[in-house]
């Protein structure tokens, strides 16, 4: 056999579920164990800095070609490199297509598929479905979070927008903090807080207290953890989800991997502001500029903004990564009010596709396809 054979394995969603990529504690501590990674900087991403989100391709409002499309809500492609060592030692992409009317088609928003590569002569290894798996780290990421932050004795969480990062995350929470007792549900439509109400009934039946409430002011009061995951226009930051101070519980974590607002006083001199990785929101402020947050609607971009206008300073904010390294305490205070900014990294996507991918080898699941026998332009 020759040694320039190149094969791959694919893996469809349902072979992605079989491989264990909805195993949420398992998820979560492969996102605990990439942290740490990332800290020691055996890592990278995309772009010069190396922290790059990934480059995105948008249209325009109009165009003179009849076939190109045109811009729309969450109408985009993104190419998403990443390469992880340690145990996962692996470099991929995420590609991601999205497309607001694709609902109408019965299709999701987005559209992801993930190649893993060999490091050395950039081979593929898999090409593998990878809404699900985008899914499980999207939650998986605020999970650690509440891992560490939460209360021990959390029994309350709030939802702002029951959609799909956040019924990961209520995944995660589940896995990490055991006594949840209590969900208030804010949203937009009933259908999303009936489906998001049956999810809570067929997964977590130990959850009695499902509780629908119509005010955001009502998600927040007396809960333990909050998530905030609403879809929000970007541009206005009027438009964000906005939590006063009054609402919020001492010693409570706000998840926010979405739009997210908060009085400027409250960031800067009374709530602790924590980042999955400070550096990739240095990589946004460097390559959108001036007004980031209008663009990245996450309460960590505003504080790039802040620091640029010198209204605060950046040892203000703490870095996930330095917690679970030892480098700064988990908690500073009892009654700390955690803000957790949340940007996704296709890190992330490579941390736990790499783990799927072995499991699926180690079970034999996944179609073998060639690429060549041998290559016809060696």
């Amino acid at each position: 056999m020759s040694d320039a054979k190149v094969d791959f394995i694919y893996l469809s969603e349902e072979e992605m579920i079989q491989a264990g990529v909805t195993d949420m504690a398992g998820c979560v501590e492969a996102m605990e164990e990439m942290f740490k990674l990332m800290k020691s900087g055996d890592f990278r991403m995309g772009g010069p800095n190396g922290n790059s989100h990934g480059v995105m391709m948008t249209f325009p409002q109009e165009s003179p070609f009849p076939n190109m499309p045109t811009d729309g809500p969450d109408r985009r492609f993104m190419a998403m490199p990443a390469y992880l060592g340690g145990k996962f030692d692996m470099a991929g992409m995420k590609w991601y297509g999205s497309n607001t009317e694709n609902r109408k088609k019965g299709l999701p928003r987005s559209i992801l598929m993930l190649t893993l590569n060999d490091k050395d002569t950039g081979a593929p290894l898999a090409y593998m479905s990878a809404n699900v798996l985008s899914a499980f780290r999207t939650g998986a990421v605020p999970g650690v979070g509440v891992k560490y932050f939460a209360r021990e004795d959390a029994k309350v969480i709030g939802v702002i927008g029951p959609g799909v990062m956040s019924k990961t995350a209520l995944d995660a929470t589940m896995a990490v903090r055991h006594g949840i007792e209590t969900v208030k549900i804010k949203g937009r439509s009933l259908k999303s807080i009936e489906n998001f109400i049956q999810y809570i009934n067929n997964k977590y039946p130990q959850v009695k207290d499902i509780r629908i409430v119509e005010t955001q002011e009502e998600a927040v009061r007396d809960s333990d953890i909050v998530h905030i995951a609403t879809s929000s226009p970007t541009g206005d930051i009027s438009d964000y989800p906005f939590i006063e101070e009054a609402w919020i519980k001492p010693g409570a974590i706000l998840c926010c991997p979405a739009a997210a607002r908060f009085d400027d006083d409250f960031i800067r001199n009374r709530a602790r502001m924590v980042t999955d990785n400070i550096q990739l929101y240095e990589a946004w402020k460097e390559e959108i500029g001036e007004k980031a947050y209008h663009t990245i609607p996450i309460p960590a971009v505003h504080c790039m903004d802040l620091i640029e206008e010198g209204k605060m300073k950046k040892e203000q904010i703490d870095d996930l990564g330095d917690v679970l390294t030892g480098k700064i305490p988990v908690h500073r205070n009892d009654d700390e009010i955690i803000i957790y900014s949340v940007g996704g990294m296709p890190i992330e996507d490579v941390a736990w596709g790499t783990i799927v991918y072995r499991n699926a080898l180690e079970k034999g699941i996944g179609k073998r396809l060639n690429v060549w026998e041998t290559p016809y332009l060696a």
